[in-house]
C-alpha cells in the first residue's frame, strides 16, 4: 500500500513538472516594441539600368578591401548576425556558387566539399587519459573560426554612360579574407577564401536586414549597404598594364596616398566630362 502511494505521488509530481514545462515553453504574446512591425521578407532586387556597350564612354576596374575594424564597417560584425554568416551559410548550402581564387573572373566553380573545407585544419596533441593516466597522441580537427574573417575584397567596375551622362559603379564579386594565425596566436598572413558573384548574392542580401546606427525604425538591407555605398574601403588595385597591386610598389603612407590619388583622379575625370 505504501509503495502504491509513493508511486502515485511520484506520478503526480512528474505530471505537474510536465505541465509546468509546457506552460513555460508556450510562445509569449508580449510585444517587444511600441508598435506592430510588418516587414516583408519577400523583397526583390531592383534591377540595374540597362547599359549598352555603345554608350560606355569610360570604364575603370578597381579592387577594394573592406576592413570590419573601421568604424563605418561595424555593421559587418553586428553580433545578431555577422555578414560572413550570410555568405558562408549560402555557400555551404549551395544556394550560391563559390569560385576559385586562381583568378577573379569566375571561371572555376568550386565543389561544395572543397568550400566547406576552407579554413579547417587538423592538429596532433598529446593528451592524458583521465583513468589510466596514459599519454597518447590524438588528432584534433579545428573548424573555421569565422571571427578571423575580418576583411573582404571587392571587384567592381566604374562606368560612365554618355547617353544618360551618369557614372555608375557595378560590384562584380566579393571575396572573404581569412586572417591566419600560428599556434601561439601570432598573425601570419591574409588568405583569400573564394569569390562570390555579387549579382547572385544580391538575391539573398536584399532580404537580410542590417543594423542601422542612425535609426532603429528604418532598418536597411545588405543590398542597400552595398548599392548605397554605406561602407568604408580602400583601393588596393586599379587595372594597369603591369597588372600590379598598389602593395607591389607602395607601402604604408605611400599606399594610402596612392589610394587617395586614384580616388581623386576618378572624381576629376567625371567632373571634367560634365564640364565639356
Amino acid at each position: 500500500m505504501k509503495s502504491l502511494f509513493q508511486f502515485l505521488a511520484l506520478s503526480a509530481f512528474v505530471f505537474t513538472g510536465i505541465l509546468n514545462a509546457q506552460e513555460t515553453t508556450e510562445e509569449s504574446s508580449v510585444r517587444d516594441r511600441a508598435y506592430d512591425v510588418e516587414r516583408s521578407a519577400q523583397r526583390k532586387v531592383i534591377p540595374y539600368e540597362h547599359l549598352r556597350e555603345a554608350d560606355v564612354f569610360y570604364e575603370k576596374r578597381m579592387w577594394r578591401e573592406i576592413n570590419v575594424h573601421e568604424k563605418m564597417n561595424k555593421p559587418f560584425v553586428y553580433p545578431q548576425e555577422f555578414f560572413i554568416e550570410i555568405v558562408l551559410d549560402a555557400a555551404y548550402e549551395g544556394i550560391i556558387g563559390a569560385y576559385d581564387i586562381l583568378d577573379d573572373e569566375f571561371t572555376t566553380l568550386m565543389a561544395l566539399e572543397q568550400v566547406k573545407g576552407i579554413g579547417n585544419s587538423t592538429d596532433t596533441m598529446l593528451v592524458t587519459d583521465p583513468i589510466t593516466l596514459e599519454e597518447k597522441y590524438e588528432v584534433i580537427e579545428k573548424k573555421l573560426n569565422r571571427e578571423h574573417i575580418k576583411k573582404y575584397r571587392i571587384k567592381e567596375d566604374w562606368i560612365f554612360d554618355k547617353q544618360l551622362s551618369s557614372l555608375y559603379v557595378r560590384i562584380l564579386g566579393i571575396a572573404p579574407i581569412l586572417a591566419k594565425y600560428d599556434e601561439n596566436g601570432n598573425y601570419i598572413a591574409d588568405i583569400l577564401m573564394f569569390w562570390i558573384y555579387y549579382p547572385e548574392l544580391r538575391k539573398i542580401l536584399v532580404n537580410k536586414e542590417v543594423f542601422n546606427p542612425m535609426n532603429d525604425s528604418q532598418l536597411l538591407s545588405w543590398d542597400d549597404i552595398f548599392e548605397m555605398r554605406l561602407f568604408s574601403s580602400k583601393i588596393t588595385k586599379v587595372s594597369n598594364v603591369w597588372d600590379r597591386r598598389i602593395s607591389d610598389y607602395a607601402t604604408g603612407v605611400d599606399a594610402m596616398l596612392e589610394h587617395d590619388r586614384v580616388r581623386q583622379e576618378l572624381f576629376e575625370y567625371e567632373h571634367d566630362l560634365w564640364s565639356l
